[in-house]
């Protein structure tokens, strides 16, 4: 039976921002912190607590909760409809360096990776007769590779950082030796991957003892070809918009010369991985029926509600679903349990971006997208069907899986007598006439990743599906018409339930730039609502034309066929500083070495 790492460990303060607090908080405040490693379940429960600082992002309404990010709301992608998600700041750009949640990911990540030195400091000299020598260096490993994830945090949200590396800070020592600056780009990455190259020699295929959550083998390879991907993307890789982004000595912090080399050493550091982890360790998740439609809808749902499946490649065990509650309609007049807030809504340019069920863009001519008018349609969830809007018919099976869309069948009917169905129009039982908080802010609901009772789930944050569309893209860059590109561009297809490309109506993209075009478009809609997106706009230097403009969905103050009308929801604003977020100002202000992000 497969075990889980229990992050809440009973006695531990799991908020505690340091190992100091640790000490303080337990029973008599006699504990040292030599005691600490003399007890393995004490030794236990402060690297649980080093593990608790893994994003949860099922957590994502408030942002920052459990480290969770507003990743899906500040993408193109999705709104939440409460006006507190940081999400909403980020669309506007109204967000500043004050900011509490600015402030919240480089004090937290930056706490835990303290956390995570002084463990790896002190395990060596544990209790011998409680934790041998075989687990110490698994702990250590583990320590190290959580240290190495929550630097990839910071750099892929802040950029360069200040490495600590090795060394506990001394705060009795003089103020001046306690200001450091930040490392170039490219030395932070290069931190990065050899931390997780060191943290494989001592970590194993499966978790330690079962435990699903904990770092392995195969989570420290796959970030670390997650870390040089994002080194070779266009944010970090001769970007001259951070020309003057340069410390206060004059060392510049991100690299004005584009390396082309960059990408094959992503694309080959992912070759690697997959080598030797796929198949075996890893694989694409599938469910089998009768009907290809049916399978493909079931495997592309169920690989995320299904706990630890073979896809996952990492995840935050034991994690609060605050999402579950967002993404389930408001449903007033049915039972309580197929009742939510629905606040989570999917942007009129996501639903437009799903495919058709025969693998061609809405866009494309052949496609057979209708915009307008009305069809009987019976959806792959439902057991009838039902009058539906045309543009939601006939669409890939991943559609049905991210989108519940007005008079659609709920997935969680409760042996309910009545057919739950969900009805977002303004006097529906899910419309602006019941709520007006806890209602669509779009007309389209967030659909992915609810299940019947969402509690204590793994978190998931990255799966293999990412890596092979890594893969594709890092070699499109490098090693443009490799037939590898091709190969794992359409097995993510081919799981998905649409046809390949190169296969009939479906040309091969014809250019490298077409190619790129293709892997983009698949990764928006095979990684939806996984918080992907927003770093994809970002790393790829695309978030000023994909996040700002009218924003569209439909007209939630009317009832029938006025409903369908497309109305401008918002228009947001994306400001070329908006691509990394600043330095805390409260640092800044303490560290005159630690300079401040561009624009900022």
């Amino acid at each position: 039976m497969k075990k889980l790492i229990y992050v809440l460990a009973a006695g531990l303060l799991i908020t505690a921002p340091s190992c100091s607090k640790y000490l303080d908080q337990v029973p008599d405040n006699i504990l040292t912190e030599e005691d600490i490693f003399k007890s393995k379940s004490r030794t236990d429960n402060f690297l649980a607590n080093i593990y608790f600082a893994l994003p949860n992002e099922l957590a994502q309404r408030y942002t920052a909760t459990e480290n969770s990010g507003p990743w899906s709301t500040a993408s193109d992608e999705a709104k939440y409809n409460w006006p507190f998600n940081y999400g909403n700041n980020l669309n506007s750009s109204v967000w500043a360096n004050t900011d509490g949640n600015v402030a919240h990911y480089w004090r937290e990540y930056y706490r835990a990776i303290r956390n995570a030195t002084f463990f790896m400091q002190n395990i060596d000299n544990a209790n011998e007769a409680e934790i041998n020598v075989s687990l110490k260096r698994s702990y250590k490993a583990e320590a190290r590779a959580l240290r190495a994830f929550f630097y990839f945090q910071i750099v892929r949200m802040y950029g360069p950082c200040i490495i600590l590396g090795d060394e506990l800070l001394d705060f009795e020592a003089p103020l001046e030796s306690l200001k450091l600056s930040r490392s170039p780009m490219d030395e932070c990455i290069n931190f990065i991957v050899s931390e997780f190259d060191a943290a494989a020699e001592g970590l194993g295929t499966e978790p330690l003892n079962g435990e699903w959550g904990r770092c392995t083998k195969g989570m420290v390879k796959a970030y670390k070809a997650e870390a040089l991907l994002l080194a070779a993307s266009p944010l970090f890789n001769g970007n001259s918009a951070y020309a003057a982004l340069k410390n206060t000595d004059g060392t510049q912090l991100i690299s004005q010369t584009y390396d082309a080399n960059k990408w094959k050493i992503a694309a080959d550091a992912h070759k690697a991985f997959l080598d030797e982890f796929v198949p075996g360790t890893y694989n694409l998740y599938t469910e089998t029926n009768s009907d290809p439609f049916i399978q493909a809808y079931l495997s592309t749902r169920n690989v995320m509600s299904n706990n630890w499946n073979k896809e996952w490649i990492f995840a935050r065990s034991n994690s609060g679903n605050w999402t579950q509650y967002d993404r389930t309609p408001k449903h007033v007049g049915f039972p309580s349990g197929a009742q939510g807030g629905g606040a989570l809504g999917v942007t009129q340019k996501m639903v437009d971006t799903y495919f058709m069920a025969n693998g061609l863009p809405i866009t494309a001519s052949g496609s057979g997208y209708t915009e307008t008018g009305f069809s009987s349609f019976k959806a792959p969830y439902d057991v009838a069907a039902r009058n539906t809007f045309n543009q939601w018919i006939n669409r890939e099976p991943r559609f049905y899986v991210g989108v519940t869309y007005n008079n659609s069948y709920w997935l969680n009917q409760l042996s309910n007598p009545t057919p739950i169905i969900t009805n977002m129009e303004f006097n529906g039982n899910s419309g602006r006439s019941q709520s007006t908080s806890d209602v669509t802010p779009t007309g389209y609901i967030v659909r992915k990743n609810v299940i019947l009772n969402g509690n204590a789930r793994g978190a998931l944050l990255l799966r293999l599906a990412n890596i092979y569309l890594n893969y594709a893209e890092a070699l499109n860059e490098s090693s443009p018409g490799n037939a590898d590109i091709l190969h794992y561009l359409n097995l993510i297809r081919t799981r998905a339930g649409i046809p390949v490309y190169g296969s009939a109506n479906i040309p091969v993209p014809a250019s490298q730039a077409a190619m790129r075009e293709a892997i983009r478009h698949e990764r928006m809609v095979e990684l939806a609502f996984e918080n992907v997106r927003y770093f994809d706009t970002r790393r790829w230097l695309i978030a000023e034309q994909a996040n700002s403009g009218a924003f569209y969905g439909m007209d939630l103050s009317k009832t029938g066929n006025a409903f369908y009308q497309k109305v401008v929801l918002e228009n947001r604003i994306f400001r070329d500083r908006d691509y990394l977020w600043p330095i805390p100002n409260n640092e800044v202000l303490k560290n005159e070495k630690l300079v401040q992000n561009t624009g900022w």
